[in-house]
């Protein structure tokens, strides 16, 4: 009896000893993301990770399995530099997070769970159901899922908990499920409404999904002009004279058409979910901007990929660095779908706080969805 009391009190012990290091671990983690600076100045922030979802938008390849083997008739280099040069990573450094990995690119510590994940991948899509080089909506959902429960194996459950609810989680796809429409030939059967209702149901599944996983902070991205990046420019005006002006107004319509739909869906979610923060940010109206006042933001060209080759950089894509342009911040397109990073550089700005480009995101700026206490 004697014994077994004993084995009991270190039990306890040990027990007590382990919710203190997790505590401390999580408390440490807390600190280094409670603050974020703005301006010079200190602001508090109730946010404590950043995990994103999505495709070509926030990967630059980094998470796509085999990529250069199966980047196909796109880039091998699709952004100037690295995912941090990307609109989701550039608003992970204004909450304060400085770690967030890609999910492919951990090294299996849980502390790298503390700082956020990116779960995107180039070339995924939201009808698809994907394969082993990049992941579908459906799939990165499971691989939050798993993450989550993780999570919740490495701490306290009203921590876990408390952890999930209190973190940023962004949705940025349909893009790569348009280019695969009008750029790889794939076959019409549906109406273009129908389409849009489509990926926009499964948007709003995917919330909903995050949602039931605790999550309360979401962010979801519409889609950019696609009508007027370099090679869908080139693809639509190549059968006739063309002298790269103007955009293809018709993918352009069907783009916003679904960024329509997706907002309308999104605000309707934050009436019907208690406790939820949903912020829609319009991608395609803060870039349309930019496009119809060039000079106001510092871009020279907007027609011309900065790296790429033929007319307009929009025939081959970004194979080597060595082929891009001296300056690519005078440039708002990258290669031939992906915007530059001075063009993301403007966007977060606007995401985050409305300057420059107001009412960007709304109801809210991200900013103040990230100092919101749920």
């Amino acid at each position: 009896m004697h014994i077994n009391m004993k084995i009991r009190g270190f039990d306890v012990q040990l027990i007590v000893m382990l919710m203190s290091m997790l505590s401390l671990v999580y408390c440490q983690n807390k600190e280094v993301v409670s603050t974020t600076n703005i301006d010079g100045g200190r602001i508090g922030s109730h946010s404590y990770a950043f995990y994103v979802l999505g495709d070509s938008s926030v990967d630059c390849g980094d998470n796509t399995l085999f990529y250069p083997l199966l980047h196909g008739h796109f880039s091998l280099y699709p952004c100037n530099g690295s995912d941090s040069t990307l609109l989701p990573q550039l608003l992970a450094e204004k909450i304060g997070l400085k770690s967030m990995r890609p999910f492919y690119g951990q090294n299996g510590s849980v502390e790298e769970i503390f700082g956020g994940l990116n779960f995107g991948s180039t070339q995924a899509t939201i009808m698809n159901q994907g394969s082993q080089s990049h992941q579908s909506l459906n799939q990165q959902l499971r691989q939050v899922s798993e993450t989550m429960q993780l999570l919740q194996l490495h701490l306290a459950t009203d921590i876990a908990l408390q952890f999930t609810r209190s973190s940023i989680f962004a949705l940025s796809f349909g893009k790569d499920d348009y280019i695969d429409l009008f750029l790889q030939n794939s076959t019409n059967q549906i109406s273009n409404h129908t389409f849009a209702t489509i990926l926009v149901d499964q948007m709003t599944n995917a919330v909903r999904y995050l949602y039931d996983a605790n999550a309360r902070k979401i962010i979801c991205f519409g889609i950019l002009p696609l009508g007027c990046t370099p090679r869908v420019a080139w693809e639509m005006n190549r059968t006739s004279d063309y002298n790269g002006s103007g955009c293809e107004e018709q993918l352009n319509d069907l783009v916003m058409e679904y960024n329509n739909l997706l907002e309308e869906h999104m605000a309707k979610l934050n009436t019907e979910l208690p406790e939820i923060h949903v912020v829609f940010c319009d991608v395609y109206h803060g870039m349309m901007e930019i496009i119809n006042q060039p000079w106001l933001f510092g871009f020279v060209d907007t027609k011309t990929a900065c790296c790429g080759l033929g007319l307009n950089g929009a025939m081959i894509g970004c194979m080597s660095m060595d082929i891009a342009c001296n300056e690519p911040s005078k440039h708002l397109w990258w290669d031939l779908l992906n915007p530059t990073q001075a063009v993301n550089s403007i966007l977060a700005d606007a995401a985050w706080s409305g300057s420059l480009i107001s009412n960007l995101c709304h109801p809210i700026t991200i900013h103040e969805l990230v100092n919101i206490k749920v």
